[in-house]
């Protein structure tokens, strides 16, 4: 049983940053590769960034060269630091955790066996 807690979520003026978290607990977590989604209103969930277990990190293109993926294992706690932020930002952010072995990418939502409750993230023009 994995629990995953996300927070750091709130309303951001475009331009603006924020950093989202995710503290891990009830699994190896160092050993797991974990991942962050997001919802908008009426959108399916897409995959915003992610961390294999040795480190590699994938972004989704329309995030790439603003958000950054990282974990500190010692913690327990994934983490999402989002600069240049955006209107179409605007979405509640999901954490997932332990990679199935299926036919998925790391950016899939198949990919993932336990997920977080997700947190708000409001940005404003």
């Amino acid at each position: 049983q994995v629990q995953l807690v996300e927070s750091g979520g709130g309303s951001v003026q475009a331009g603006g940053s924020l950093r989202l978290s995710c503290a891990a607990s009830g699994t190896t977590y160092p050993n797991y590769c974990m991942g962050w989604f997001r919802q908008a209103p009426g959108k399916e969930r897409e995959g915003v960034a992610a961390i294999d277990s040795d480190g590699t990190t994938s972004y989704a293109d329309s995030v790439k060269g603003r958000f950054t993926i990282s974990k500190d294992n010692a913690k327990n706690t994934l983490y999402l630091q989002m600069n240049s932020l955006s209107p179409e930002d605007t979405a509640i952010y999901y954490c997932a955790a332990e990679c199935l072995p299926v036919v998925a990418g790391l950016l899939s939502s198949r990919k993932y066996n336990w997920w977080g409750q997700g947190t708000q993230v409001t940005v404003s023009s």
